[in-house]
């Protein structure tokens, strides 16, 4: 396959080398003629572990050539990948000069060429970026529309320093966002036969994972440093404290807790915070990183009472009030606190969940609603008929299995507030809504 890499910094010198190594035809692109005489030397721009030998390899088959011309080496490629920087400003806004020149330079090459290329943006850049700036400047240059006459897509990169050979021929997953099928089938036959997971997604999905990827990177180090550094306080071995962490593969180092949704609750997840963050300051170690969860959890909160209020309904019914489906716990739950607001504002509530049975809730369960929720008999109904007999707004608090059938069981008139996604369903503005999704 003809390769166009436009860019010759740190990703776009270790794509072309070791796509040329695939036994691709890779010409790579850059102002700085200094880069492209070193790239057409063999000879490597940056410095990474095994890409001088590839770059030297492939520039002596003939495999791997470089240029200046811009136009020149999309006219003559089947994929063109972008790869050009995209700095932060001091907003922390990303800077897009690059990006929109090279745009106007592939877009001027696409006029008048029969067989255009599939373009695909391999910079980082924030959702929409695609959509409201690449496409249109290549649209309004070249005369043609994207998607018909040329392809497009978002195909980040993950790549680490200091290991980025490696990631590239052994990647967890390869991204493809895509205008539409054709693009993704041409982008994804580059990458055939290497491991991982080839996921198909949208523009916008593909330039919002690698932001989500590396703010989730960074909160795992400064969440790792704030634990060692309560651990130094304390007299306890951090790295021993992380090692027995990360053996659970079940929850800790999982899927588990990183599904959009609700506020955590509960008895355990809100008063082992506080207690932790209580030690901390007795020990005068500050944890901005731990100290900002609680905070952020009660947000969801207020989100959801904003959402309720914004159907402009006064009737709410609430389907399930535990912190969790399958159980009777109401201790933390913040579905309760929920529950509590909007009566505060005065709206008129029902509440089912076919687990909390008032008659039989005992111990430090029947305290708490003594003491926080006296009034919930009052609330509650027998069934899910009884239920959507009264709302106007129907708020999903857990994942009960009966709660799944819902969506089916509403009427026109009514509104759906969906805190958990039951089913994977899709959110419809002003009929089925999601908190964060």
């Amino acid at each position: 396959m003809k390769i166009g890499v436009i860019g010759l910094g740190y990703v776009g010198t270790v794509v072309s080398g070791c796509l040329a190594r695939m036994g691709n035809d890779v010409v790579g692109v850059d102002v700085d003629a200094r880069k492209v005489e070193l790239i057409a030397q063999g000879r490597s721009p940056i410095v990474e572990p095994e890409i001088g030998d590839i770059l030297r390899e492939q520039a002596a088959s003939g495999r791997l050539t470089a240029t200046t011309d811009v136009t020149a080496a999309v006219r003559q490629a089947d994929i063109v990948l972008i790869c050009v920087g995209t700095p932060a400003l001091p907003s922390g806004a990303i800077e897009l000069t690059y990006l929109r020149r090279v745009c106007e330079q592939i877009g001027e090459a696409l006029r008048d060429h029969p067989g255009a290329p599939i373009i695909a943006v391999r910079s980082t850049v924030l959702p929409g970026t695609t959509r409201d700036h690449v496409i249109p400047i290549l649209e309004k240059v070249s005369g043609l529309r994207a998607g018909a006459d040329f392809g497009v897509c978002v195909n980040p990169e993950f790549l680490r320093e200091g290991g980025a050979v490696n990631d590239f021929y052994y990647p967890s997953k390869t991204v493809i966002g895509e205008i539409n099928r054709t693009s993704g089938d041409a982008l994804a036959a580059v990458y055939a036969g290497l491991p991982g997971e080839v996921v198909r997604t949208s523009i916008e999905t593909a330039e919002m994972v690698k932001y989500t990827n590396n703010a989730w990177h960074a909160l795992k180090i400064g969440f790792a440093n704030e634990i060692g550094t309560l651990c130094k306080a304390f007299g306890v071995d951090a790295h021993r404290v992380m090692d027995i962490f990360c053996t659970d593969r079940k929850l800790n180092i999982s899927t588990a807790y990183l599904r959009p949704g609700f506020a955590f609750g509960g008895y355990c997840l809100p008063k082992d915070l506080r207690a932790l963050l209580s030690a901390g300051r007795r020990a005068e170690v500050t944890t901005p990183i731990l100290a900002a969860v609680l905070p952020s959890n009660d947000l969801q909160i207020e989100r959801a009472v904003e959402a309720v209020v914004a159907t402009g309904r006064r009737k709410v019914g609430i389907l399930g009030i535990s912190f969790k489906a399958g159980t009777d716990d109401l201790r933390g739950s913040p579905v309760v606190e929920l529950a509590e607001r909007l009566l505060g504002k005065g709206f008129d509530l029902r509440v089912y969940d076919r687990n909390v049975n008032l008659a039989r809730v005992s111990g430090a369960n029947r305290a708490y609603i003594t003491e926080r929720i006296p009034h919930l008999s009052c609330l509650m109904v027998e069934s899910m008929d009884e239920l959507l007999a009264h709302a106007g707004t129907v708020v999903v608090g857990n994942s009960a299995e009966e709660f799944r059938e819902l969506p089916n069981l509403v009427s026109d008139n009514q509104v759906v507030i969906d805190l958990v996604r039951i089913g994977g369903r899709e959110a419809v503005a002003g009929v089925y809504e999601g908190l964060c999704w």
